[in-house]
């Protein structure tokens, strides 16, 4: 039956000191939220709640529950620390 093999997918997080993005091969059917655990990024960063971290498929906000096609990637998004906006009057 074609589509039940695994895929290949990435997970991508980014910190302002540091970015990693590891490739996965996953089951045909794995969710958002299971590819980051799969992928250990919560060990090596901190901060990650697996749990309730924002998910993303190429910029766009995904739920955890995101059935996953081979060749997309999920991004781990982080809190913004300061208001873009905000921070942009500051510096005019």
């Amino acid at each position: 039956m074609p589509g039940t093999g695994p895929i290949e997918i990435e997970v991508a997080c980014a910190w302002p000191d540091r970015q990693v993005i590891r490739s996965l091969c996953v089951p045909a059917g794995t969710v958002a939220r299971e590819a980051l655990r799969l992928s250990g990024l919560a060990d090596e960063f901190d901060g990650i709640d697996v749990d309730a971290a924002v998910l993303g498929i190429f910029g766009r906000v995904v739920p955890g529950s995101h059935v996953l096609r081979a060749g997309e990637r999920v991004e781990v998004y982080r809190a913004l620390r300061r208001d873009p906006r905000e921070a942009r009057r500051e510096r005019l």
